[in-house]
């Protein structure tokens, strides 16, 4: 595959390039702005990684318009390949698309967050959602991030599959996602989806586009890479040899962090292998907060709060939970940094439109797997749970009623049924 940007003659001169020489059409955007979209989002986007992708697309493509489906859905793409919570990958690329890097940082803060505060919290025995009104309300979001979900597929499928043939890659890169135990099998959609678009849909991949606007030079681009490996090896070199429970605990996250395909669910044995395996906690508590992060919004990554919270060696509390949380969130940063320079250059070949047409096409299948299992499957159990998934789609869809409402008026449906039940 030739990319006809990395053809300078002196290399070293292309390396100092900003990624980006045009100046966009996306207008930048204030942090605080930004932080403050964002927090919202870390507020109520509940139902997990995949669930979040819908809000996402919701907010800055339908509703502010910060990005087009075709970028959104390259950033997907581009995030699904890289090690990593997905969805705050793409939160920080718009962030970083918006407002440089003080945008991101504020995207990935405000997304974060409230999910990390709150498990933090639970870490000192608040007990949350307990009883049946609160199993209730847990059950309602479950529902409502089905409806977020079936209206992320739907609209992505109509610009992203709108023909015979990437609807067929879609539904490939779904039987490959169902089909597979594998946690790589994401990763397997997204390849095999790249080759059939290679070979399929040269007419199907879109024109040229206008440049990111990716403030990063191609030299920070590697210096980001070059931390992102140096971190993975030093911290381990620090443990074994000075067994310093400091680097202990960085290096257990960050290795997690580092070593997670696949989605956030996949980082859980990592880490209770990391956790548990030593000694640092014990399973009833490391399920505990398990079942409570599935029921808060923002990322599953801020599982990491809870789990440095309560390990019992020290550094624990508050110190813990902040080294724990951001040890597990910066590999995956620090790769997205890496690769986003060499984005635009990818973007404008030719061949690498076409196979990104079909890595879009697959990411769409990978929504489609995912709206059948993991989030039909575990919770639409009956008549009434289906009934209440239609109304929230139909509420999104054709009412274009507004996320937040449509979460907390299920919730609140659930609590009050499960109530009266």
């Amino acid at each position: 595959m030739a990319f006809d940007n990395f053809s300078a003659i002196d290399p070293k001169a292309r390396l100092m390039e900003p990624a980006d020489k045009s100046k966009s059409a996306i207008a930048r955007t204030p942090a605080w702005v930004i932080f403050l979209s964002f927090l919202r989002l870390g507020c109520n986007s509940f139902g997990g990684p995949i669930a979040h992708l819908g809000y996402f697309r919701n907010e800055f493509v339908i509703r502010r318009k910060w990005v087009d489906e075709e970028t959104f859905a390259d950033v997907v793409g581009l995030c699904q390949f890289l090690p990593g919570p997905a969805s705050s990958q793409v939160g920080f690329t718009i962030g970083l698309l918006k407002g440089g890097p003080l945008g991101a940082l504020a995207a990935w803060a405000a997304f974060t967050l409230p999910s990390a505060m709150i498990m933090f919290a639970f870490a000192y025995g608040h007990s949350l959602f307990a009883g049946k009104i609160g199993s209730g309300i847990l059950h309602g979001l479950e529902l409502v991030a089905v409806a977020i979900v079936a209206q992320a597929v739907w609209g992505m499928a109509q610009t992203l599959a709108p023909d015979r043939i990437r609807a067929t890659i879609a539904v490939v890169g779904a039987e490959i996602v169902l089909l597979s135990r594998l946690a790589s099998s994401q990763l397997v959609a997204i390849a095999v989806g790249a080759i059939l678009g290679l070979i399929l849909c040269r007419q199907a991949s879109a024109p040229p586009r206008k440049a990111l606007p990716i403030s990063i030079s191609r030299l920070q681009g590697l210096a980001c890479l070059g931390v992102f490996a140096t971190l993975l090896i030093v911290p381990a070199i620090l443990v074994a040899t000075t067994h310093n429970q400091v680097a202990a605990l960085f290096q257990a996250f960050y290795s997690s962090g580092a070593l997670v395909f696949g989605g956030g669910h996949v980082v859980l044995p990592l880490l209770r292998d990391a956790v548990v395996g030593p000694g640092w906690i014990d399973d009833n508590t490391f399920l505990a907060g398990y079942g409570v992060v599935q029921a808060v919004p923002g990322p599953l990554f801020t599982f990491s709060a809870y789990l440095g919270a309560v390990l019992k060696p020290e550094p624990h509390g508050a110190a813990g939970a902040a080294i724990a949380l951001v040890a597990l969130f910066l590999p995956g940063l620090l790769l997205v940094i890496g690769a986003l320079p060499f984005w635009n250059g990818l973007r404008s070949s030719e061949k690498t439109r076409s196979a990104f047409a079909g890595v879009n096409a697959s990411v769409v299948g990978i929504l489609l797997a995912a709206l059948y299992q993991p989030v039909w499957t575990s919770s639409v159990h009956k008549a009434g749970d289906f009934s209440a998934v239609v109304a929230a789609f139909l509420a999104l869809t054709v009412w274009k009623a507004p996320p937040w409402i449509v979460v907390c008026a299920v919730a609140a449906v659930g609590g009050v049924a499960s109530y009266l039940a």
